[in-house]
């Protein structure tokens, strides 16, 4: 005997025949019928049976019991005794819409979507790729467009679609508007870009909603579901609804105008003063009222409460009252005390509902959102009595509450009519469940309202009626009413309280659970009550807990502890993007003991909040609020909120934290992966995803950076610039969804191809494009000779054909020094040290000083100050002495930098002293470093300003050495001379036709030679040490250039086919020697072809093709070694004499490009290849204008007081301030002369230096920059800047451009005195935290002794001096310098 559990059962029509197969994993059964259906019906395990559809497939009787299937499984055949029918086992196309189809819950059915039908897979085109074909709900296509709606009088809006679950549509869309237009539309990731119908497209007659159709090439069908799937955009005819509340609340951006009783689109046409309304809060409208009864024929007046009504102005009308009385209106002034009386016709109704409306101006109608009316009644209508009259049932015949606890206190509200017309006659006539009830005069309205206090009812009482009796005296029975409903006394109980404990400030919200506690005057929930416990008056413990109902007290052992106060101790990480979700984890202290915790941030008086997870005691995960910030400023800079805290029920001292540090960075932006949105790559190639502020500055996790490969997630790398992602392993085709914080965003679509190599066909295909480009380039090569031959090469046609190489070479170079700015965003800049830096300025050309780890004297001002006079004094104390010592002060200063201020604030004045005793012009101060004061000047600046150049100056600075390195590798560069073609100085422009052409070398990594060779663009004509500098520099692109391998001590190898190797060097055997002249090697001369592959390996100590003793001595080579080793560098390039020694042996003089022309045997006609002077100022006009956006962006961040979100030093100001304090004290208020003081103090002193050592902050090799540094002081100067024939060609070049300059230093120096003075405390403090700083960086032992070689040098002078002072021989500092010579005298 076989059991079975059934899982369909249908007593009505029962089954008469049964057939099932499997399609695709899932059990499919037919069943047939007594009334001549067919029921499909899918069985899903052994439980579970889904009837999806019925069919009706015979006309009569039952279906037999022999079914059977076509062969193709595609239909069924069914029979009756009268009728054979084939019924197809799917009907998939009954079903429009994707979500129809896909839950219709046929397994056959899937949604086909580029043809928009539902279908078998095998049926839908194509439907193996991504996204073609749905077979889940959740795989249907979605789209939004934003707006959804605009004004009818707007066109041509940009309008966005988002498309989820779509094919690719890089083949491109159109936007289909129904019938009106079609266009083409922009795909930008998931997001398409279209535009509304043009006015000209748009009928006269314009419909509520229009459909937007996406249909994409090649299949030129709807993207888009029809019915409810399919977005729209509504076209509203400028708002023209006639009521605030459905203006405001329209699905329309419509605005409100309260005086002028209009609705608008345009929020201008409304002003302000015209009351302009954009919420439906602020709309003029009546509030709730009660029941308004009014009797026929009764005067009575009605008062109504309303909220935001306007004022009539002048020439409006007032308010008046419209009531619509059986289609006839009644219109009443509405005064304060104005009354009226209403009448209606019938006999039949004893009351009758009628339609209130307030309106003012005439025809301004006041929104009624409660529907408030008016109900007229006739107490004689159907009553003919006294009786009858007075036992009218009540019309509101309810009594509320209806139950309430026996103790009393509860009080009852009774409504009906005809409850007395004084409150004397129900006074003591009212009892609720036979308890009396005393009615409360206050709650009396007559004969509507009655409420009055419940009494204290017996044990023996449990429920009844409410009872009323009208009349003074002895209730009459004729004269008593009773309610319809029970009223009832229950027992209320306070069972437990959950949270039992919460901070002492209060405001946690506590359930207390038990039973009735609905009852009393003020109902609640049955089983539970809610209340908010207030702030702890006794400070943290336990209180007891009770309830009061009415007179019921509930009291229970139930204890409530206050918890001492959460506290934050730490926020990390303490930023987060515009849009928020940044994971931020709290600690402190009792954050369980909050239900819900809020994280909060304020800006602009707006306030955004976020959920918190507590995770412990002391622990608790948030999502940073997002800011909110207009979209126009979310690009530029970081902001920090108003108020950054947290809400914890009503603990206010975490509401605004004061020592946050929390700063919002730009959200992340996206660039799309390609043109056209698709991707090409090969299976395991990383996918990049390039844009912007993908990690704030602070930051050094990965971002919180999600990056979705079709389905799967993949491995991250973040950087600044890029997301790298190690794609997963999958082929075809693939969105890529990358999420961020609340950020969602597809850049387009990764198509992974599987390896295969080159068919046959495309082998051809390429061997034919290669044989059609070298017939070109031959046919090219004839025309271009037959044209020379033709054409006479005159100066003026040289001319034109230098002007159009120049402009090629600068757009040239202008896209590559885009591709440069973009890897420097990416790779970040090489920066010093605080050390290294300072040692560098403080001590230029010396590597390895002693001064890297107190003689008492040296913090004693008096001595210090006559230590440093008297030095300066002596006839053989040198210039270099002077720096020497200025910097050695500062090292030993370096940690008590107020003292070091105070003594240079000192110094300074005397030095501006001694130059006005001497009648020199005063524009001279500071010009010269003649005095241990201006260099101690131009090392304190060093120690202050270096934050301000690592945070804001360091980036333009660097991207302009970069940038002149690049302008100039684009043309040949003369490794001796350091002569270039492209160059902004014309003394180190090569003048000579230089042919070259650019090559591109293979060059394999010298550190790991199977990974892909590198590209490294080179010139034939480079010598072999600067094409090993290019590839080091291609090769370590990213890495400082003290980290790098040294190109002397590597060897160029030209790896050949067949496994040949040949080093190439500068010098070797094959080197041409012509007379006593000696050309290095270049590429052209090995030969090296385009595409070669390259190699640098370690030095060898012998080569075949090494130099040998027969060709050059020995003392040649290791010459020319050393001399070239600083090829390149800023120090030889910025050297006016050629490097050309010759050889003290051979006589063998050394050249690469141009041969030194001040040797007495440099022939004539050499110079006859020299261009006129026109011809090369084009070409340095040429890299100015490449260049230019560098020097601008330089120039505009050194004289900016607010610049890159840094804000001015305050070393810079103060210094100012200083200066301006000593020329007032000196008479000196000629303009020009504070401004040349200020520009010789900063600028001079400390820019230029920097800018014209490049060395001293960067770890990089940098290039020339001395025509930016005279632009740079004509800038600062205020004497007019006139130009003549004679002038510097560096001067014509920036001629235009000096001026505008000027006025930015002009305006720097303007905005900086107009800043708040800075205090000495202030600055003081400033000084002391830098100490703090650095405090270890110097050994001040060493720069004492250093300091202690002059003191014994100039013993005597300065032991007079201080025997002269008068300060000093009170401290007796000539016995103690003595005492301290005379010991270290002993040391020695």
């Amino acid at each position: 005997m076989v059991h079975g559990k059934p899982l369909l059962t249908d007593a009505v029509d029962k089954m008469t025949s049964v057939i099932a197969y499997v399609y695709k994993n899932h059990s499919l059964v037919f069943v047939g019928t007594k009334n001549g259906r067919v029921k499909k019906i899918r069985v899903d395990g052994s439980s579970r049976a889904l009837q999806y559809e019925t069919v009706q497939a015979v006309d009569n009787g039952p279906i037999l019991r022999d079914m059977a299937f076509s062969p193709d499984h595609h239909h069924l055949y069914v029979m009756s005794e009268t009728q054979l029918s084939r019924v197809p086992v799917e009907a998939c196309g009954q079903y429009s819409t994707c979500s129809e189809c896909l839950g219709s819950g046929d397994p056959h059915c899937g949604w086909c979507v580029l043809h928009n039908m539902c279908t078998r897979k095998e049926k839908c085109e194509r439907s193996s790729e991504p996204r073609r074909f749905a077979s889940d709900i959740k795989q249907c296509v979605r789209l939004s467009v934003h707006p959804n709606n605009i004004s009818v009088s707007q066109f041509s809006v940009t309008l966005v679609l988002e498309a989820h679950n779509v094919p690719d549509l890089s083949a491109g869309v159109n936007c289909s508007f129904e019938d009106l237009t079609e266009m083409n539309g922009l795909v930008e990731g998931n997001r398409i870009k279209c535009f509304s119908p043009a006015e000209k497209e748009m009928p006269r007659i314009i419909v509520d909603k229009v459909r937007v159709d996406l249909r994409g090439p090649p299949d030129r069908a709807a993207l888009s579901q029809i019915q409810g799937d399919r977005p729209g955009i509504r076209k509203h005819q400028f708002c023209f609804l006639q009521l605030c509340l459905s203006c405001v609340s329209s699905p329309y951006q419509c605005h409100w105008c309260k005086y002028r009783h209009d609705c608008t689109h345009d929020p201008q046409t409304c002003s302000f003063q015209e009351g302009r309304v954009k919420k439906a809060e602020g709309c003029p409208q009546l509030l709730p009222a009660d029941r308004i009864l009014v009797p026929v024929d009764v005067v009575k007046p009605i008062t109504l409460r309303a909220k935001n009504l306007p004022q009539p102005q002048s020439g409006q009308r007032g308010y008046e009252c419209l009531l619509t009385i059986q289609g006839s209106e009644h219109r009443v002034p509405a005064l304060r005390f104005n009354s009226s009386s209403y009448f209606y016709d019938g006999m039949e109704m004893s009351s009758l509902p009628v339609v209130l409306t307030v309106i003012w101006n005439g025809d301004f109608t006041i929104d009624n959102p409660a529907n408030n009316k008016v109900h007229l009644y006739k107490c004689d209508a159907q009553r003919g009595s006294c009786g009858l009259c007075l036992k009218a049932d009540p019309l509101f015949g309810c009594i509320k509450p209806l139950r309430g606890p026996r103790e009393g206190g509860t009080l009852v509200t009774i409504r009906g009519e005809n409850l007395g017309l004084d409150f004397r006659e129900i006074q003591d006539n009212v009892k609720v469940a036979q308890v009396d009830c005393t009615p409360i005069r206050e709650g009396y309205i007559p004969a509507e309202q009655i409420v009055c206090e419940m009494g204290k009812a017996e044990k023996s009482q449990y429920t009844g009626n409410a009872e009323v009796c009208v009349g003074v005296g002895e209730c009459r029975p004729e004269f008593m009413a009773k309610s319809s409903k029970n009223y009832y006394f229950v027992i209320p109980r306070i069972i437990n309280l959950k949270p039992s404990r919460g901070p002492v400030s209060g405001g946690t919200i506590v359930n207390i659970t038990g039973s009735h506690l609905d009852a009393g005057s003020n109902v609640r929930g049955g089983q539970w009550l809610t209340c908010r416990t207030h702030a702890s008056l006794n400070g943290f413990g336990n209180v007891s807990v009770s309830v009061n109902i009415d007179r019921a007290h509930l009291q229970k052992d139930l204890r409530f502890e206050y918890v001492e106060d959460p506290t934050i101790t730490k926020i990390e990480p303490e930023w987060s993007i515009y849009s928020g979700y940044t994971p931020v984890t709290v600690t402190g202290t009792n954050l369980d003991i909050i239900q819900t915790p809020l994280i909060r941030a304020k800006y602009n008086n707006h306030e955004t909040l976020n959920l918190c997870q507590v995770l412990g005691p002391t622990t608790m995960l948030c999502q940073a609020p997002e800011l909110s910030i207009s979209l126009a400023r979310q690009q530029e800079v970081p902001e920090r909120p108003d108020e950054f805290g947290f809400k914890l029920d009503d603990v206010m001292a975490l509401m605004a934290l004061n020592n946050s540090n929390f700063i919002y960075y730009p959200n992340p932006e996206f660039e799309p992966l390609s043109v056209s949105g698709v991707l090409e790559l090969k299976p395991g190639s990383p996918i990049i995803l390039k844009g912007r502020n993908f990690l704030p500055p602070t930051n050094t996790g990965n971002g919180n950076y999600t990056v979705f490969i079709g389905e799967k997630p993949c491995m991250l790398t973040v950087s600044e610039t890029q997301l790298l992602c190690e794609s997963p392993n999958l082929t075809g085709r693939h969105k890529v969804l990358a999420r961020v914080g609340g950020i969602e965003f597809s850049p387009g679509v990764v198509h992974i191809m599987s390896d295969s190599p080159l068919s046959s066909t495309a082998i051809i295909g390429i061997a034919a494009a290669g044989a059609l480009l070298i017939l070109f380039i031959v046919v090219v090569l004839i025309a271009y000779k037959r044209k020379s031959r033709e054409s006479d090469l005159t100066l003026k046609r040289l001319q034109m054909q230098m002007d159009n190489l120049e402009s090629r070479v600068a757009l040239e170079c202008k896209e590559d020094i885009h591709e440069l700015t973009s890897d420097l965003d990416g790779a970040g800049i090489p920066f010093l040290d605080y050390r290294t830096y300072t040692m560098r300025v403080l001590f230029p050309g010396i590597e390895e000083h002693p001064v890297l780890r107190d003689l008492e004297l040296i913090n004693n001002k008096v001595f210090l100050l006559c230590f440093i006079r008297t030095l300066e004094a002596q006839r053989g104390f040198s210039m270099r002495d002077r720096g020497n010592v200025a910097s050695l002060i500062m090292t030993v200063l370096q940690s008590k930098l107020e003292y070091a201020t105070d003594v240079l604030k000192h110094l300074l004045s005397d030095l501006i002293d001694r130059n006005l005793e001497s009648k020199n012009h005063p524009k001279l101060l500071l010009r010269r470093t003649e005095s241990v004061a201006e260099k101690m000047l131009t090392n304190w600046f060093t120690f202050l300003l270096y934050k301000f150049l690592k945070e804001c100056a360091g980036e333009p600075l660097f991207s302009l050495f970069c940038a002149i390195k690049q302008q100039m590798e684009k043309g040949p560069i003369d490794s001796i001379t350091g002569e270039a073609r492209y160059s902004l100085s014309e003394d180190k422009l090569i003048r000579q036709q230089i042919d070259y052409k650019t090559l591109v070398l293979n060059c394999i990594h010298p550190e790991n030679e199977k990974s892909p060779e590198i590209q490294v663009k080179a010139l034939n004509c480079d010598t072999i040490s600067q094409v090993k500098e290019k590839i080091l520099d291609a090769i370590y692109k990213n890495v400082p250039h003290s980290h790098r391998l040294k190109a002397s001590d590597m060897d160029l190898e030209w790896r050949q086919g067949r496994g040949q190797r040949v080093i190439l060097q500068d010098e070797d055997v094959t080197t041409k020697i012509e007379g006593d002249w000696k050309r290095l090697n270049m590429l052209f001369h090995y030969q090296v072809p385009d595409n070669a592959v390259m190699a640098l390996v370690p030095k060898q100590v012998t080569a075949y093709n090494s130099v040998n003793n027969s060709t050059v001595s020995r003392t040649s080579a290791s010459k020319y070694e050393n001399m070239i080793k600083y090829t390149g560098s800023p120090d030889s390039l910025r050297s006016r004499t050629p490097m050309i020694t010759p050889d003290l042996e051979s006589g063998v003089k050394v050249w690469h490009l141009v041969k030194n022309h001040e040797h007495g045997d440099q022939k004539e006609g050499d110079r006859g290849s020299k261009m006129v002077s026109e011809i090369y100022l084009t070409r340095l006009l040429a890299t100015k204008g490449t260049l230019q956006k560098f020097v601008d962006d330089l120039f505009e961040t050194i004289f900016s007081t607010a610049h890159r979100g840094s804000a001015l030093p305050l070393a810079i100001k103060y210094m100012f301030d200083f200066l301006d304090e000593q020329a007032d004290k000196h008479s000196i208020h000629d303009p020009h002369v504070r401004h040349t003081w200020k520009s010789n103090c900063l600028p001079l002193r400390f820019w230029v230096n920097v800018i014209k050592n490049p060395q001293f902050v960067f770890d990089h090799k940098s290039s020339i920059t001395d025509a930016c540094l005279s632009t740079f002081m004509d800038s600062c100067s205020t004497s007019e800047h006139r130009l003549g024939k004679d002038s510097p060609s560096n001067k014509l070049l920036y001629a235009k451009d000096i001026p505008s300059y000027k006025s930015w230093v002009e305006r720097y120096y303007s905005d900086i005195g107009k800043m708040q003075a800075i205090s000495d405390q202030d600055m003081n403090a400033y000084l002391a935290e830098q100490s703090r700083m650095h405090v270890n960086e110097f050994n001040s032992m060493s720069s004492l002794s250093e300091i202690y070689s002059y003191v014994e040098k100039y013993t005597e002078e300065i032991v007079c001096s201080l025997e002269e002072d008068e300060a000093a021989r009170k401290q007796r500092l000539a016995f103690k310098l003595e005492q301290v010579v005379a010991f270290m005298s002993l040391e020695s």
